[in-house]
């Protein structure tokens, strides 16, 4: 048996990144798995894993500590890599425990913290909406007074639009964090949120691949209408490569590379957005992820730019003095993605077969599908067109939820 090059623990609470496991494994490495008991059945990429540890549903961060301490024990761990936004940093706390090289916890957090990462973007001199911590009632009443109305409560350090309130009055907003506090769990305390001027626009997600502090690849997308919306009032997710002739395209390059110098990031992938105000065309940063963007994002890319996010942060992970990293080769195509909620388990799209669809979304009660390109009008007549027989045909809506584990 040859021996490999390293071992690198990746944590995963829920289903996700397959393709990282096979790069690792393709790269040589030694790749143990840690995830829920009840994610086992789960599709994973079996032939990529040489080692499956599990925890309880409800584990803890010191559990996945005294898990990966115990891996350890057998056998050296020289990397642990966080999959899910979730496990960001349960990973940086693992690997301070272990002593292993990489981001550490209080670091990472301004990727996970969207007070803390508002604070920081503010001091580069990234435009954001204007905003205030949730701790100081005097503090409160200033901030409302200042601005004007809607504005949204939004978690800290919650994903997905899970757990965003719009108020439209005062009033409101005080009777949000009243409901909030009387439910006396830390989780939900008011100070675990911040508050914020709502701004109407249009969103856009800048993802990247850094090494050594540079922007080695780079895919840029706009969503059909914003995650906020789609989760609170349902409807077809749609992103699409963003026109490469776009004068936003070149302010939305700009602003990434002022964001990642300004939070000094050094290695990994990157997940950004931004949001284009449709009153004043003024571009406002949202916020920024140390991970792959969700819905298939790494996919579109792929096809649209041909980077795998996925696949090229597993390559940053495992490369070594010897094999060091190599940047992608980039291609410039447009790509976008349909994807919703199905009432069928497995829907049967049989019947959708028009030659640009390049990959199918494979996951029960979802409906999807990836299109790829040249022809950047026939790619949102696709999207346009999708999207309505998706919705007449399967389309599900559920209540938004508040949590990512509800």
């Amino acid at each position: 048996m040859t021996e490999s090059k390293g071992h690198i623990v990746c944590i995963a609470s829920e289903f996700k990144g397959n393709e990282f496991l096979e790069e690792c494994q393709n790269a040589g490495w030694f790749v143990t798995l840690v995830t829920r008991k009840n994610l086992l059945d789960s599709p994973w990429a079996w032939t990529s894993l040489n080692e499956v540890k599990t925890v309880e549903g409800s584990a803890t961060v010191d559990d996945y500590i005294r898990t990966i301490a115990n891996i350890a024990g057998s056998k050296l761990v020289d990397r642990v890599v966080g999959l899910d936004e979730f496990d960001i940093v349960t990973a940086a706390r693992v690997r301070e425990h272990l002593q292993i090289q990489g981001l550490s916890a209080s670091y990472s957090l301004r990727f996970r913290d969207k007070l803390h990462m508002r604070n920081l973007a503010s001091r580069i001199g990234m435009p954001c909406p204007q905003f205030t911590g949730i701790f100081n009632k005097a503090q409160i009443d200033e901030f409302l007074n200042r601005t004007q109305p809607p504005w949204i409560v939004k978690p800290r350090t919650e994903g997905a639009a899970f757990g965003i309130r719009k108020c439209e009055t005062k009033e409101q907003v005080w009777q949000v964090l009243m409901n909030l506090d009387s439910r006396n769990t830390w989780r939900d305390h008011p100070s675990q949120y911040l508050l914020e001027k709502f701004i109407e626009g249009e969103v856009y997600h800048v993802d990247s691949v850094v090494c050594d502090g540079e922007i080695v690849a780079v895919g840029i997308g706009k969503y059909g209408a914003p995650p906020y919306r789609i989760s609170h009032h349902g409807g077809v997710f749609i992103t699409f490569t963003l026109d490469y002739e776009s004068e936003i395209r070149t302010k939305l390059l700009e602003l990434n590379q002022k964001l990642l110098k300004g939070f000094e990031y050094q290695r990994g992938v990157a997940h950004a957005e931004f949001l284009q105000s449709a009153e004043t065309g003024q571009i406002y940063f949202l916020e920024v992820a140390c991970r792959v963007g969700g819905a298939y994002i790494a996919n579109m890319h792929e096809y649209g730019n041909g980077f795998n996010l996925w696949r090229e942060w597993a390559k940053l992970e495992t490369a070594t003095e010897d094999a060091p990293y190599q940047p992608p080769k980039l291609h410039q195509s447009y790509a976008g993605i349909c994807l919703a909620l199905a009432k069928e388990e497995f829907p049967d799209t049989s019947n959708y077969n028009d030659q640009e669809i390049v990959y199918r979304i494979d996951k029960p009660r979802h409906v999807g599908f990836i299109f790829q390109t040249q022809n950047k009008e026939r790619l949102h007549q696709l999207l346009n067109s999708y999207a309505e027989r998706i919705t007449e045909e399967y389309l599900m809506v559920l209540p938004a939820k508040e949590h990512h584990d509800d």
